[in-house]
């Protein structure tokens, strides 16, 4: 661990912060209906889209109909996404001749996209078409981030709004939403990404001779344009199987650093655009600071785990820490960093191979994942996510007190709660129950490529990555089986939409609702008690729940790794 190291962490987070009420206010402003800066050229876009496809822009919808009419929305996209990977052989822009994928495969990438989680059973460079990659993966990555934020937008009206029956209308907040923010940001993060060296071609691969005289085939690509919305949009599916360890989707130190950045803008920019819809920026900054000490605590192990290194490393000499799997253009922080924020995230990108890490830095992108990818999370779902705990964590403190809980002017009754309880309870069913099912199915159990806890923990980290909607993995299990391919499929369905349902009505229900003013007994929000209570409701609910789990794999590779033994 190193003075430079906790620099360029410390400077990670100052950006962030100052981001945050920079774009939190443009974002805002854009779902209002505001005029902004792109409206001369985008507003008559807009006004065109909603013509075509017969949308009256102010028309709102109960919460019932918004959710019903994303659900369907989804329907379309999986039978369009699906049939273009069956069918990809005889389709054009195609110049590797890849042939279509098997059917298990297909409707887990199908799900996958789907659901903002881009697990990926395949090497992208070695079965997907062009085609595919920009007209059935690409559009997926920007639609399924968009609805995660105008989700998380519809459950802010919830706090916001009184005595209303609407939160909104889905085919307007999705059109802002991609025409206004992912768009505009995406299309300049791509000429940054070609500056740094990014291919963005429809040209065939490359043929090159290698000293030996050997033939080597160099994939390239469209990889610019899906580099920038993977990042941004928290997908995390790499064009390429290195992900964002091929130096064709990160090629230099500053293009790691401003994907880094990208994974977490807009996640962090929505707990603004909760401050100022709510009325009170500061119950936004309240919810950034509860994921900032979540966030933190995981670099500062797992950075401090990766640079310690192992026994065994330590007794062959090598002090340096452990750089096992790791990009040497990066290094150790920049890895820890990146793995942290990619888990944190719903995001899954990698620029170092998390199957790689020391037995507590593996732990901790894990740990992430299984708290519900809550700090910052995945654009809008993070938030929804945190304000389930909210809802959780004020009921707990109404408790103690004796009186009704209240948040930001609204009651918290029973429905609110038992709706959270539900939506929180879904992703621990799916990650325990399927990693319980794998490792006593003889099938499943030859995927596993190590022995001991560390086999233990690679399927455990699939199925928590796959209902968490992140797709990062450790790569030693596995996973293009049809096993693996439709029990994951199933976990990310369940942990995106049975996750969404009970949060939109818990929306339909805040709104519907008269404001109360705060009165002496009212909890307050937006203080250092309130962080502190809120982040040890998260981690006593992360802790009972996985507890047991963490310690069959992580926390027991670490008790014999200081015995000696390795996996």
């Amino acid at each position: 661990m190193t003075l430079i190291g906790w620099a360029q962490i410390f400077v990670f987070c100052a950006i962030i912060v100052a981001l945050t009420p920079v774009v939190g206010g443009y974002m805002t402003r854009v779902f209002a209906g505001e005029r902004t800066f792109l409206s001369p050229i985008l507003r008559p876009v807009e006004a065109v889209l909603y013509r075509l496809g017969g949308v009256d822009e102010k028309h709102e919808q109960h919460w019932l109909t918004y959710t019903v009419a994303m659900l369907l929305f989804h329907v379309g996209g999986f039978v369009l996404l699906y049939a273009l990977i069956r069918l990809q052989g005889v389709l054009p822009f195609n110049p590797a001749g890849q042939s279509a994928a098997a059917p298990d495969l297909t409707f887990n990438t199908a799900i996958s996209f789907l659901t903002n989680t881009n697990w990926q059973n395949y090497g992208g460079e070695s079965t997907m078409s062009y085609l595919v990659q920009m007209l059935g993966l690409t559009p997926q990555n920007f639609l399924s981030a968009a609805t995660g934020i105008v989700l998380a937008l519809a459950l802010i009206r919830g706090f916001a709004r009184t005595s209303m029956q609407t939160v909104g209308n889905f085919w307007v907040d999705m059109t802002r939403c991609t025409l206004y923010v992912l768009l505009p940001i995406c299309v300049l993060f791509t000429l940054f990404l070609v500056w740094q060296g990014i291919p963005q071609t429809l040209g065939p691969y490359v043929e090159a001779t290698t000293l030996e005289g050997a033939k080597q085939t160099i994939a390239v690509g469209p990889v610019a344009s899906q580099v920038a919305i993977k990042m941004l949009g928290t997908n995390g599916g790499g064009f390429f199987n290195a992900n964002a360890s091929h130096p064709f989707e990160n090629p230099t130190a500053l293009s790691n650093f401003i994907q880094m950045l990208s994974i977490f803008v807009l996640g962090a920019a929505l707990t603004n655009v909760f401050g100022r819809m709510v009325g009170n920026q500061r119950q936004g900054w309240a919810i950034l600071a509860a994921m900032g000490v979540l966030f933190v605590a995981g670099v500062a192990v797992c950075y401090w785990a990766e640079a310690h290194g192992t026994t065994l490393l330590q007794s062959l000499g090598l002090t340096g820490g452990n750089m096992e799997g790791k990009e040497v253009r990066f290094g150790i922080v920049a890895s820890a960093l990146f793995a942290v924020i990619t888990t944190a995230a719903s995001c899954g990108a990698v620029n170092a191979m998390h199957d790689s890490f020391t037995a507590l830095g593996g732990m901790i992108p894990l740990i992430n994942m299984e708290l519900g990818e809550i700090v910052v999370g995945g654009v809008g779902a993070g938030l929804y996510g945190m304000l389930l705990f909210v809802i959780v964590t004020v009921f707990v403190a109404g408790l103690m007190v004796g009186r009704t809980p209240e948040y930001v002017g609204k009651k918290i009754e029973a429905r609110e709660v038992k709706m959270a309880m539900l939506a929180i309870l879904i992703l621990p069913l799916m990650m325990l129950g399927w990693t319980a099912i794998a490792v006593v199915y003889e099938p499943a159990v030859a995927s596993m490529a190590n022995a001991g806890p560390h086999g233990f923990s690679e399927v455990l980290y699939a199925f928590t990555s796959q209902a968490a909607n992140n797709g990062s993995a450790f790569a030693g299990l596995t996973g293009n089986t049809p096993f693996y391919n439709l029990a994951g499929a199933i976990a990310m369905f369940i942990g995106r939409f049975w996750v969404i349902v009970p949060a939109m009505a818990i929306a339909g229900s805040l709104a519907a609702k008269k404001t109360v003013a705060a009165s002496s007994g009212t909890f307050p929000t937006t203080g250092g008690l309130f962080v502190g209570l809120l982040v040890g409701v998260i981690l006593i609910v992360g802790g009972l729940t996985f507890f047991p789990a963490l310690a069959l794999g992580p926390i027991a590779e670490h008790l014999a790794m200081l015995a000696g033994g390795s996996f």
